[in-house]
């Protein structure tokens, strides 16, 4: 694929339309965390059920100053005809308002720029639909973490909240958080010498496991 961001880049401050209106990225990230999430097609059943559960945890993720926003290169209309569809899949009242805006790039001009398509996956031009591609942007502009999965795959969105909690606590201390780490485990300090972990974890307020360190 074309495009793409690595880890550290600045998001691009591009312009779209959505379903609240056009915006400008930064603008609408402002001091907040946020996840840029795309998906293959509008009225396709893995799709529905990937954004009825990102509309499920949204206030999980606000809670965390993370603003979602998603993308695939179907139109505004098509958007809030679909969240229709999406709220009634979670058993909610059939509206066009979800808690968080969808991106309208049925011109690809996103995707190409994100290095979003998938080319095994088209639509009935032929031509490739986005992939399930997850971006997650610190508050500074700059990609945390990226993700991709192909469009055959429906994503897990309760583990990127688990991973947004690992980026935001590790972005303020200075800890790694072990494998299967969950809200509440213990994590490890990232220091170079045992004297400067004890001082750390005298003043933490969080579990720390030791581990060895290794001179570099």
């Amino acid at each position: 694929m074309p495009g793409g961001l690595l880890l550290g880049d600045e998001a691009p401050n591009f312009e779209a339309n959505t379903t609240i209106g056009r915006i400008r990225f930064h603008d609408f990230l402002g001091d907040s965390w946020g996840i840029l999430f795309s998906h293959p097609r509008d009225f396709t059943p893995v799709c529905t059920t990937e954004l009825g559960r990102a509309a499920k945890l949204a206030p999980e993720f606000a809670k965390r100053n993370v603003k979602l926003i998603a993308l695939s290169v179907d139109s505004v209309e098509d958007h809030l005809a679909w969240s229709k569809d999406i709220n009634a899949y979670n058993g909610d009242e059939p509206t066009e308002k979800l808690p968080f805006p969808i991106i309208d790039d049925k011109n690809r001009d996103l995707a190409i720029l994100l290095g979003m398509l998938d080319p095994a996956e088209r639509d009935e031009k032929n031509m490739p639909v986005t992939a399930r591609v997850v971006f997650v942007f610190g508050p500074d502009k700059k990609l945390k973490l990226s993700i991709l999965y192909p469009a055959t795959t429906g994503r897990n969105f309760d583990e990127i909240l688990r991973v947004v909690k690992s980026l935001q606590l590790t972005a303020e201390k200075r800890v790694a958080t072990p494998v299967d780490w969950k809200d509440g485990d213990s994590v490890m300090a990232q220091m170079k010498d045992r004297g400067e972990e004890a001082e750390m974890e005298k003043e933490a307020d969080f579990k720390m496991n030791t581990y060895p360190i290794y001179e570099t």
